[in-house]
């Protein structure tokens, strides 16, 4: 057969290469975003419950009510943010299909979408997909922040989607108030749609808190908010996520989610539903994964690494201007081999594979992970 390729020059992701080399080299395995301790037994016993009183079919399309309610009462919480939970709020399985749903429903060949690099890597090819282009604009150093006033130049009549992503993975930065109203009066009263990747809006560790685009109006109308319970309690593997958005955009979501994945675990739904109803798993989430950097950077003061500040997320970038001039992915996977860390380098969050030296670490992993890892990288 002759085919010819939606996405010609996507490989595997740099994830599950880099997962795969840790596991062969019998590497500490700091580089894909996922913790290496449980989720609270109470969750766990929670879909066993469900699971045992017969909650094993399909679950509605839109998701479980009980948990589009909990979600409800979380946005107005955190963001005094009213979406009806009926219309403007949709189960996913993660954060991942959200996105990609987004880009489907709203995407058509010949569009354009801006994202801004170092972007996570499923976007591009989201975008791709869809027949439509991928606008990248590099953030500026140091400190990864958005030029708005090039943002306003690249915008014209074929922008239909803009990605943004706080707080920021790989980069660990957080956009500030001024950023979104910036945002704000780009798009107001124009035909493009916001999606706003916030998989890790419980964790930011600054004064400020996390600026969702839910908290402002009339960017709020034009914007899909996508979250990921995966990092909220800790477990990625269960991939369930959500999406909010004003009920224009919601129906249009729902023509191709249904189609996509129909409906998401079932159990699970409901057992996330009971566990969120205490506000304390998720507001103190900041509160532990701040104790888990500031140990982490503790543990590697000594080391001849350069950290860069982190205001959100679990991932700490970490300079080695002054260890090697070798191009990132190179060094990251010799780490891997021969000092048995692994980690993600910077430059595959960029088309242009741009390289400022950094590589990503993830200290969602237990204290004494943690202090194994540190251990190797002070003695580079």
């Amino acid at each position: 057969m002759q085919i010819s390729s939606k996405l010609p020059h996507v490989g595997t992701s740099i994830f599950t290469v880099m997962s795969a080399l840790a596991r062969e080299h019998n590497a500490i395995n700091l580089s894909q975003g996922f913790p290496d301790f449980n989720c609270d037994p109470k969750l766990v016993e929670l879909t066993a419950h469900y699971t045992r009183e017969g909650f094993n079919q399909y679950a509605p399309m839109q998701g479980v009510l009980p948990l589009r309610e909990q979600i409800a009462r979380m946005m107005q919480n955190c963001y005094n943010a009213i979406y009806h939970p009926e219309h403007e709020i949709t189960v996913t399985a993660g954060a991942t299909q959200g996105i990609f749903t987004s880009l489907a429903a709203f995407l058509r060949p010949g569009d354009e979408a801006i994202v801004f690099e170092p972007c996570y890597d499923c976007y591009i090819p989201g975008i791709e997909v869809q027949g439509a282009k991928a606008i990248p604009i590099e953030m500026t150093m140091p400190g990864f922040r958005i030029n708005w006033e090039l943002v306003r130049q690249k915008v014209n009549d074929k922008t239909r989607v803009i990605i943004i992503n706080s707080p920021h993975n790989p980069s660990g930065t957080t956009l500030q108030k001024a950023d979104l109203l910036e945002l704000e009066s780009i798009v107001k009263n124009r035909n493009i749609v916001v999606i706003s990747d916030e998989v890790y809006e419980h964790m930011t560790f600054g004064e400020e808190p996390h600026q969702s685009v839910a908290r402002f109006p009339t960017l709020r109308e034009q914007s899909i908010v996508v979250s990921s319970f995966g990092k909220t309690v800790h477990t990625t593997g269960w991939k369930i996520g959500y999406v909010a958005a004003p009920q224009s955009l919601m129906a249009e979501f729902r023509k191709v989610h249904q189609f996509l994945v129909f409906s998401v675990n079932h159990p699970f739904q409901l057992a996330l539903a009971d566990y969120l109803a205490e506000p304390a798993h998720y507001t103190e989430l900041k509160d532990f994964y701040r104790s888990k950097r500031d140990y982490f950077l503790k543990l590697v003061a000594g080391s001849r690494f350069q950290a860069e500040p982190c205001a959100g997320t679990y991932f700490q970038l970490m300079s080695y201007k002054n260890i090697s001039q070798e191009k990132d992915t190179d060094l990251a996977i010799r780490l891997t081999k021969e000092h048995k860390v692994a980690s993600i380098p910077l430059s595959v969050f960029y088309t242009a594979q741009t390289d400022h030296h950094y590589l990503r670490f993830c200290f969602a992993k237990k204290e004494e992970t943690l202090e194994k890892a540190a251990e190797i990288l002070c003695r580079i």
